[in-house]
């Protein structure tokens, strides 16, 4: 089934999630031609306008100002450009380790495997919060490191999965014969094993994307994420916490923007899965 005609049967859960994704993909790359105002612009008092206020000055301060007096509607399109690009090329990161790594300890196996399994085993041993405050802590939350040490815990659940999946495969037919052939274990990890879990490791991504874009707001949130001024859903949602006690909602678009991706993102998984394990069924 080709791409359009799998969107014209889509079902309307899929269709809310891919219009929810494309909405932040779009904020994501045209956020300076989208945003009334500039990332940190200041454009009036704290907590002015939104909706919500009789006194509001109309759509460019639609959901009102922040704490600073910048433009909330403008920081959020900012926050998803910021946001989701951190938590893709984390994600992306996270992926290409723990899939290398993964796919080596089930070609390899002996000796390669049980080491590679034992240095995961005493990563994931540690709280994986805990682990993230210890290492920014020390070493500080600049970019870098927030994507290193974010990407090297969720490198160890890929680096499982990559390796269960590729240890299926290893062990058919195929692949013995690729190997009495004199192939080399690189040419059958990306020959013959990687095609065959392509699939289970894209479901996976999208997952692991949610997962790090959420542990990236909640750094943010206890001041250890995406540092100030740069716009980011986690920080906005710590800055104005405190507008809640006079009624005033700001803090709660950034946090439903956080929510509304992540149901889109995952709407969007459930049917890609559910077309898989269709076209599996049909076989």
């Amino acid at each position: 089934m080709t791409g359009i005609a799998a969107l014209r049967t889509a079902p309307l859960s899929a269709r809310i999630g891919l219009a929810v994704v494309a909405l932040y993909l779009f904020c994501l790359l045209f956020a300076p031609l989208v945003a009334p105002y500039g990332e940190t612009e200041i454009v009036g008092g704290p907590w002015a306008g939104g909706f919500w206020d009789p006194a509001a000055e109309g759509p460019a301060t639609l959901l009102g100002t922040d704490h600073l007096g910048r433009d909330v509607l403008s920081r959020l399109i900012y926050g998803a450009r910021n946001s989701i690009t951190l938590a893709l090329l984390t994600t992306a990161l996270s992926f290409v380790t723990g899939t290398t790594l993964g796919l080596v300890a089930a070609v390899r196996g002996g000796l390669v495997d049980q080491t590679l399994g034992r240095l995961v085993d005493l990563v994931m041993a540690f709280p994986t919060l805990i682990f993230a405050l210890l290492v920014l802590a020390v070493a500080g939350p600049t970019l870098p490191v927030l994507i290193g040490v974010i990407a090297l815990l969720d490198a160890t659940r890929v680096f499982r999965i990559a390796r269960a999946a590729a240890m299926d495969v290893a062990a058919q037919d195929f692949v013995e014969v690729a190997r009495l052939r004199g192939e080399g274990s690189g040419w059958i990890m990306r020959r013959e094993i990687l095609p065959n879990i392509v699939v289970p490791l894209a479901a996976e991504f999208g997952l692991r994307f949610c997962f790090v874009f959420l542990f990236i707001a909640t750094l943010s949130f206890i001041g250890l994420g995406i540092q100030p001024p740069t716009a980011d859903w986690g920080s906005m949602v710590r800055e104005n916490a405190a507008a809640i006690s006079f009624g005033i909602l700001m803090p709660l678009f950034p946090a439903g923007a956080i929510a509304l991706l992540t149901i889109g993102i995952n709407l969007v998984i459930d049917w890609a899965a559910a077309g898989h394990h269709g076209v599996s069924d049909e076989r």
